[in-house]
């Protein structure tokens, strides 16, 4: 399999010039993870991520996409081997990929999820995925409280890198949290910079948080995970316990990892 074969060439982009506060607006309006960024040829320059505008504080920011956008760790040309590319993306602790034409131009023709592999997989590597998920799930999960401040748990989601925590109230499981929510609500914004300049008390994560949440048991198949990731469009689900209680988290490098074993 082929790196074009799985590639999504509808994902949008934006060029390095433009504001970086539509590159927000792109990323929240599309529910996207990464946006690349090019040139006035459409050459790859780097890509925004959820994380890089989550620092855009204000709606008026001046701020251009190139003075926010990151060095891509790895980029993908479309007659790469999809295994191989993917093995380098869990190496690299990246979901996503610019895809180009060719290392030596690279000229942008889309991206290359985490998730697209899954799709492509689920029916050609059916005998992996059908270990219990406890088998690949993480155990040492950081959680969140319903009475966390927002302003606090995007700071913690920006100095760890987390995309989303699950949310824990009297040691039951009650919600999730994501970047994504993050984004969509506006809260994010810090409160002594709110998008009208002025001091504004921080929301509570109970105010964004998902619920109900979907989660599975520890015996329930990785194939049932997979499918539910790539149905829901969603990158991590809790494991709970019959008591409801938080036992692991599952993630889409964890399912992929599992497929290039």
């Amino acid at each position: 399999m082929r790196v074009r074969e799985i590639t999504n060439q509808k994902h949008p982009f934006i060029y390095e010039d433009e504001l970086a506060t539509k590159a927000r607006a792109i990323i929240r309006d599309f529910a996207l993870r990464i946006l690349p960024v090019v040139d006035e040829n459409k050459k790859v320059l780097g890509t925004v991520s959820r994380g890089n505008v989550m620092i855009i504080s204000s709606s008026v920011s001046p701020i251009r996409v190139k003075g926010i956008m990151a060095n891509p760790k790895h980029i993908a040309a479309i007659d790469d081997e999809a295994t191989s590319t993917v093995k380098e993306m869990i190496k690299l602790d990246e979901w996503y990929v610019p895809v180009v034409s060719s290392h030596q131009d690279r000229i942008y023709m889309g991206v290359l999820g985490l998730e697209n592999f899954i799709e492509a997989s689920i029916k050609t590597n059916s005998e992996r995925l059908a270990k219990p998920v406890s088998e690949i799930m993480s155990k040492n999960v950081e959680a969140c409280s319903p009475e966390d401040e927002v302003d606090n748990i995007w700071r913690l989601m920006q100095t760890k890198s987390f995309a989303g925590l699950p949310v824990i109230k009297k040691d039951k499981l009650v919600g999730m949290v994501t970047q994504k929510d993050l984004l969509e609500s506006g809260a994010m914004l810090p409160t002594f910079e709110s998008a009208k300049g002025r001091f504004r008390a921080s929301s509570k994560i109970s105010s964004i948080m998902k619920t109900p949440v979907i989660a599975v048991e520890p015996s329930a198949k990785v194939s049932e995970v997979a499918k539910i990731m790539i149905s829901k469009n969603i990158g991590r689900i809790p494991v709970k316990n019959e008591k409801n209680r938080l036992v692991g988290i599952v993630d889409r490098e964890d399912v992929a990892r599992l497929l290039v074993k």
